[in-house]
C-alpha cells in the first residue's frame, strides 16, 4: 500500500511545470547580445498561466549585476528604471516591511552590506515570551561573475555577511537578539559577493528540488501550497542567471504558482539552485523599463525598498 501512495504524492511534482517557452526579445526592443527574454502561457496543473524568465550570461564583461536600496523608501520598479540609467533589467527582491521601508533580508552592492537579515520572530499564543532565529536565504555574485545561494547570516557590526552551504533548523528561546555564536560556527565562512539580495526559501539546491522553508520560517503550515504571483532567481551549471516572474491572482488568465510549481519550473529550466523572492504584489520584472508580468495590485507595481538591476 506504500508505494501506491508514494507514487500518488510525487508523481504531480514532475509533470507540473514542464512549460512551453517562445522567445519574446523583440518585444522589449534591444536586447544585449547575452540576454534573451522567454514567454509561456501554458498552463501550471490546468490552470491558467503568464510567466516570463530572463536568461542571461553575467561573465560577459559588459554586463553589471547591481542591488540598488531606496535608503528608507520604496519606489515603483519604474522609478528605479527611470533613477537609474535606464538599466536593462529591474525586479523585485527582498522581503520588507511597510512601517519604516525596511527590507527584511540582505542586501550586498559593491561588496558592502547595505541591508540586513531579520533573524528573529516574536513568537504567538502559547509562545509569546519566546523567540524564534532563523537564518535567511540570499542569492550572491561574485566580482568574477560566480553566482551561489546560500543561508547566511548578517551583523551590522561586521562587514561581511557569514554564509553556509547547508540549511539549519532554526533555534527558539527567550532572548531577543542573536548572534552568530548561537550558531555551528565551524559551518560559516566569509560571504564575499560583489552583489547579493536575500528572500527565501531555498528551492533547488544541486539541481534538485529543496524547499527550506522549515528551516527559514518564511510561510506558515501549507502556504507554499498556495498560488501567488512569483519571483525567483536562480543559475545554470554553465553560468548563466535566470529571472523568473510569473503572473497571479488574476482570475481566468494568471492564477500564479505554488513554491513547488516555481522550484519545478526553474528546475526545468536548467536551474542547478534557485530561490524565491518576495511575490505577491511585489512580483515584477521590467524589460527595458516594459513591463513582463501584470502586477496584481489594483495600483499597479507595488513600491518596494530595493531591486536587483543588470544594465
Amino acid at each position: 500500500m506504500r508505494v501506491p501512495l508514494l507514487l500518488v504524492c510525487v508523481l504531480p511534482i514532475f509533470v507540473s511545470a514542464q512549460l512551453q517557452w517562445k522567445r519574446v526579445d523583440s518585444l522589449f526592443g534591444t536586447i544585449p547580445s547575452n540576454a534573451h527574454v522567454y514567454y509561456s502561457e501554458s498552463a501550471i496543473d490546468d490552470k491558467p498561466n503568464k510567466a516570463y524568465y530572463a536568461i542571461i550570461d553575467v561573465k560577459k564583461t559588459d554586463m553589471s549585476v547591481e542591488a540598488i536600496v531606496g535608503n528608507g523608501k520604496r519606489y515603483t520598479p519604474v522609478q528605479y528604471f527611470e533613477n537609474n540609467k535606464h538599466p536593462f533589467l529591474v525586479v523585485n527582491t527582498t522581503f520588507f516591511e511597510f512601517v519604516q521601508n525596511r527590507n527584511l533580508n540582505l542586501v550586498i552592492n559593491k561588496g558592502k552590506l547595505l541591508a540586513y537579515n531579520l533573524h528573529t520572530l516574536a513568537g504567538r499564543g502559547k509562545d509569546t515570551f519566546t523567540y524564534r532565529h532563523p537564518l535567511a536565504s540570499a542569492f550572491g555574485i561574485s566580482k568574477k561573475g560566480k553566482m551561489d545561494i546560500a543561508w547566511t547570516f548578517t551583523d551590522s557590526s561586521k562587514k561581511f555577511a557569514e554564509a553556509t552551504q547547508q540549511p539549519i533548523a532554526a533555534y527558539k528561546d527567550s532572548l531577543n537578539e542573536v548572534s552568530i555564536a548561537h550558531f555551528d560556527r565551524g559551518i560559516f565562512s566569509k560571504w564575499k559577493m560583489k552583489t547579493a539580495v536575500g528572500g527565501g526559501p531555498v528551492l533547488l539546491q544541486d539541481g534538485q528540488i529543496k524547499i527550506t522553508n522549515n528551516e527559514e520560517l518564511k510561510f506558515t503550515g501549507k502556504a507554499i501550497n498556495d498560488k501567488h504571483p512569483r519571483t525567483a532567481i536562480g543559475y545554470t551549471a554553465n553560468g548563466k542567471m535566470i529571472v523568473l516572474v510569473v503572473e497571479g491572482r488574476n482570475p481566468g488568465k494568471a492564477e500564479g504558482a505554488d513554491l513547488i510549481q516555481l522550484a519545478n519550473i526553474l528546475k526545468d529550466l536548467g536551474c542547478i539552485e534557485a530561490l524565491n523572492l518576495d511575490g505577491g504584489g511585489s512580483s515584477c520584472m521590467l524589460i527595458n523599463g516594459k513591463e513582463t508580468i501584470k502586477p496584481s495590485d489594483k495600483e499597479g507595481q507595488r513600491p518596494v525598498p530595493a531591486v536587483l538591476v543588470l544594465r
